[in-house]
């Protein structure tokens, strides 16, 4: 993970905490409204996107070499079909993170 989407990360948690202590993201976050980074949302559907694209292309170019392309070389295929299968399991780890940090907020006593 680079440094500036830790940078986005972080700035989207201090809105949250801003939100949940009820005060405007605005006055919370400047940095973030100054720079205009995107919200959270946008940034995990830009992530669920990207992956898709992925599977997608490891899926067209495992087709190609199943039908006798030989412009396709196996070594691509299969690099590309696991880089596709990690990015997944990477996704999929960050949401059981995220679920089960929900689940823990959501069962704080208040």
């Amino acid at each position: 993970m680079s440094s500036m989407q830790i940078q986005q990360v972080l700035a989207e948690m201090r809105a949250l905490q801003a939100r949940a202590a009820g005060t405007p993201a605005e006055i919370a976050s400047p940095a973030a409204q100054a720079t205009g980074m995107p919200d959270f949302a946008s940034l995990m559907k830009d992530s669920v996107d990207r992956i898709a694209s992925m599977q997608n292309q490891a899926t067209a170019l495992a087709g190609a070499y199943e039908t006798g392309d030989k412009s396709v070389d196996l070594t691509k295929v299969m690099l590309e079909v696991q880089k596709a299968d990690l990015a997944f399991r990477a996704m999929t780890q960050v949401r059981n993170k995220l679920v089960d940090a929900y689940t823990q907020v959501m069962n704080m006593s208040v």
